[in-house]
C-alpha cells in the first residue's frame, strides 16, 4: 500500500529564517532514491494557515504528516495568518483534528523547536508521534529528517527510524541527537496495530520482552560505567573490544573527561538500538556493582534489553 506524506510548512514574516527549502528538497530527493520509493508520495504545502491544514488532511489523505518551522513549547506551533504573520496553534487544537484521521493518520513529525508539548498531545490519538524536547538548530533538524525518511525508505519501521535519525545528527557532529523525541498512543498493540507495518523487516523481528531504555536508564548506565573506571582513557579501547564494536570507528574515543566519553558511548549504543553492546556493558558492570542499589538498577535494565 502506497503511503502519503504531506509536508506543511510554515516561516512566517518576523521569524528568524528557516532553511525549509533545503529540508523539503533533501527529504524528497532521500526518497527518490530509496529502495521502495514507488511506496511514497511526497506532498507539500507551503506557508500554511489552519485552514489550509484542514483541506489538506481532506483532500490528500495522508498517513503520515511532517511539519516543518517554529514552535514556542506550551502557547503551539507557528502557522500563518491571512497576512503571513505568525498564527499559534496549540497542542490540543491540532490533537483534536487528527483524532478525526486517526484511522489513517500513522506518524507524525513536528520539526520545530519545543514541541514535545504537542507531540504529548497528539500522540493521544496517532499511534506514533515525534517531537523536539527543546530548541533544534536547522542542521540538526534537517539532518533528523533526512535520516528518518531515508530510514523509512529502506523499509524500516518508524521506532527504528527514529532512532537512525538521531544516529544521523550525531554523526554530523551535532550535540542534539536526543532532542527527538517519539511518544507513543496509549496502550498501543504492538503486534497488531504496527503502523506502516509493510514497511517493517519481517527478517528482524522485535524481541517480544523488550522494551525501551528511558532517560533515567541511559543517566544509571553512563553514571555507572564513569565510577567503573571503564570510561578512562586507557581502558576505553578494551571497553569497546569487549562490547563488540569498531573503537577507531568512534569519533568520540579521544573524549577529554570520562563523563563525556561515557555519555557519548551510552547515547551512541542507544540511537543506534545496539542491544546487544549495551547488554555486554552491563555485563562488565556487574562485576563492579554485584550489590546495593546499582545491581538492582543493572537488574532492572537488563530485563528491558531482555537480557540473557
Amino acid at each position: 500500500m502506497v503511503q502519503t506524506i504531506l509536508i506543511l510548512t510554515a516561516n512566517p514574516q518576523g521569524t528568524s529564517q528557516l532553511r525549509l527549502d533545503q529540508e523539503v528538497r533533501d527529504i524528497e530527493e532521500g526518497l527518490q532514491r530509496a529502495k521502495q520509493r514507488d511506496q511514497f508520495i511526497l506532498e507539500q504545502k507551503w506557508a500554511v494557515r489552519p485552514r489550509d491544514i484542514q483541506r489538506a488532511m481532506l483532500d490528500i489523505n495522508p498517513s503520515i504528516i511532517h511539519f516543518s518551522g517554529h514552535g514556542t513549547g506550551d502557547e503551539g506551533l507557528v502557522f500563518e495568518d491571512e497576512t503571513g504573520s505568525a498564527k499559534l496553534v496549540d497542542g490540543e487544537a491540532l490533537a483534536g483534528l487528527f483524532e478525526l484521521f486517526a484511522e489513517q493518520v500513522e506518524c507524525v513529525v513536528l520539526n520545530g523547536c519545543y514541541s514535545e508539548v504537542q507531540a504529548e498531545a497528539i500522540a493521544q490519538h496517532v499511534n506514533y508521534v515525534i517531537g523536539m524536547k527543546k530548541a533544534i538548530p536547522d542542521k540538526a533538524a534537517i539532518e533528523f529528517a533526512v535520516g528518518f525518511y531515508d530510514a523509512l525508505g529502506a523499509g524500516k519501521p518508524v521506532e527504528f527510524a527514529h532512532k537512525f535519525g538521531c544516529a544521523a545528527i550525531r554523526l554530523a557532529g551535532i550535540p542534539e541527537q536526543l532532542t527527538p523525541v517519539l511518544k507513543k498512543k496509549p496502550n498501543i498493540n504492538e503486534k497488531e496495530n504496527l503502523p506502516l507495518k509493510q514497511l517493517s523487516v519481517t527478517n528482524e523481528p522485535a524481541s517480544e520482552t523488550s522494551q525501551e531504555l528511558t532517560d533515567s536508564d541511559r543517566e544509571i548506565l553512563t553514571e555507572l560505567l564513569i565510577r567503573s573506571g571503564r570510561a578512562e582513557y586507557s581502558a576505553r579501547k578494551a571497553l569497546c573490544i569487549k562490547i563488540g564494536i569498531e573503537a577507531n570507528q568512534l569519533g568520540f574515543l579521544r573524549q577529554s573527561t570520562d563523563a563525556d566519553f561515557a555519555l557519548e558511548l551510552i547515547s551512541y549504543l542507544h540511537d543506534t538500538d545496539n542491544k546487544k553492546a549495551l547488554c555486554q556493558i552491563c555485563k562488565e558492570l556487574e562485576v563492579v556493582f554485584k550489590t546495593g542499589k546499582y545491581a538492582a538498577n543493572l537488574e532492572s535494565i537488563k530485563s528491558k534489553l531482555n537480557y540473557k
